[in-house]
């Protein structure tokens, strides 16, 4: 997944603000953080996120995402 499409960026930035974990699936590991940015780092789009129970920081860049759903 190279971009994100307009409902999947709104999913994000509701989750980025209401503080909702998202579900991430990156080289076919899950990932279940808690976005809380959105930045450009080198050119690339990343969501700058903790782990829900460590609190430990993940960076995960867009274009390596292939999938993104919010946790409801």
């Amino acid at each position: 997944m190279a971009e994100l499409t307009h409902l999947q960026y709104d999913a994000l930035e509701r989750a980025i603000a209401n503080g909702t974990r998202i579900v991430l699936y990156r080289r076919g590991t899950e990932f279940v953080v808690v976005p809380t940015r959105l930045v450009l780092v080198s050119g690339r789009e990343s969501i700058e996120a903790r782990h829900p129970t460590t609190g430990e920081r993940i960076t995960l860049f867009v274009d390596e995402v292939e999938s993104i759903d919010v946790v409801r």
